[in-house]
């Protein structure tokens, strides 16, 4: 093994996924991780506090870049459209769309992981609410808005997964955010 190869984490991250795709989540251990990615567990350890961080890693860069554009979105913009400019920018911390789809795959597989990253989407709808309220956005419309946001972002994120798909996310989430409005429109 090298003394020392740059991008461990990266590296780390590539193997588990590989790793989660031909054993599974379940049966993949750190130690087959680390060996995989030419590093010690110890390394392991100092990147990521068990197995299932290494496909949760980066929710608090992923919250900030949602969070961040509300908060300096105008005071004029309609809290749609400032939610709408924070789920924009979240796709630029997201992992390139090949890892992500590996991520997908191996989170869909399992129940656990599952659940997980419900509560992930959960936490950024309630991040989202709260920056909405400090904007001056009363409930229920700040709950509604930032949960609104979340299924955009969702259905926008799966698209863009899609292998016949083309388009960036950004493009996604205002093709899913003009939907929403032709949905509402009538109402």
């Amino acid at each position: 093994m090298a003394r020392w190869q740059p991008d461990s984490r990266g590296r780390l991250r590539q193997a588990a996924l590989d790793l989660y795709g031909e054993r599974g989540f379940e049966h993949t251990t750190v130690a087959e991780i680390a060996k995989r990615a030419g590093v010690t567990e110890r390394t392991f350890f100092r990147h990521f506090a068990d197995k299932r961080e290494v496909l949760f890693a980066g929710s608090e860069d992923l919250q900030e870049a949602l969070v961040r554009p509300v908060t300096e979105a105008p005071a004029s913009l309609a809290p749609l459209d400032a939610v709408a400019r924070g789920l924009e920018a979240a796709g630029a911390v997201l992992p390139p769309r090949e890892m992500a789809r590996q991520r997908q795959v191996v989170i869909a597989a399992n129940a656990e992981l599952r659940e997980r990253e419900l509560i992930k989407l959960a936490s950024l709808s309630a991040a989202l609410a709260e920056t909405l309220r400090d904007r001056g956005v009363a409930e229920p419309a700040a709950s509604l808005t930032a949960e609104i946001g979340i299924a955009v972002f969702r259905n926008a994120f799966e698209r863009w997964l899609d292998a016949d798909e083309e388009r960036d996310l950004p493009a996604l989430v205002r093709d899913s955010l003009h939907r929403v409005s032709a949905l509402t429109a009538g109402i």
